[in-house]
């Protein structure tokens, strides 16, 4: 993973992964080892899917960006709506505790949303390639008419 990827995703990860432990222990409190297990799974299942959109955003925006914003939207509704599809096709397992799983999957959601606000609004993103220099060259960047 390139150091960019890295520094972005590190502190949007962390903050879901300390909300998914408090939310398997309160879990784990309230039903034992599956409702451990179901907020452990759940805070996984955010983790991964949210990790793989941005992945994926960030793949767009190198290749396609005037696509990006369009896949930025299409992202996130895919994104909370597979994670709807999880809640509904799991709300009748006996493996883990199913409202602590769907409760894990909101809080981690809600989490990863303002730990990704947070981090891009301190990260220092550049919106002018400081590699690309032909105004330094003297050559004109307007239009010519």
């Amino acid at each position: 993973m390139p150091s960019l990827d890295a520094r972005i995703l590190l502190p949007i990860a962390l903050p879901t992964a300390a909300a998914g432990a408090v939310t398997a222990v309160v879990g784990g409190v309230i039903d034992g080892g599956t409702g451990a297990l179901g907020g452990v799974i759940g805070a996984l299942v955010v983790i991964v899917f949210m990790g793989a959109g941005i992945l994926g955003l960030q793949y767009t925006a190198k290749h396609w960006p005037s696509l990006f914003q369009a896949m930025g939207l299409a992202l996130y509704v895919t994104l909370l709506l597979v994670l709807f599809v999880f809640v509904a096709v799991f709300k009748d397992t006996t493996a883990f505790n199913p409202k602590v799983f769907a409760a894990a999957i909101i809080v981690c959601t809600l989490t990863w949303v303002v730990a990704m606000a947070f981090a891009h609004k301190k990260a220092k993103i550049f919106y002018i390639d400081p590699g690309h220099s032909d105004a330094s060259k003297g050559e004109k960047t307007g239009s010519s008419s």
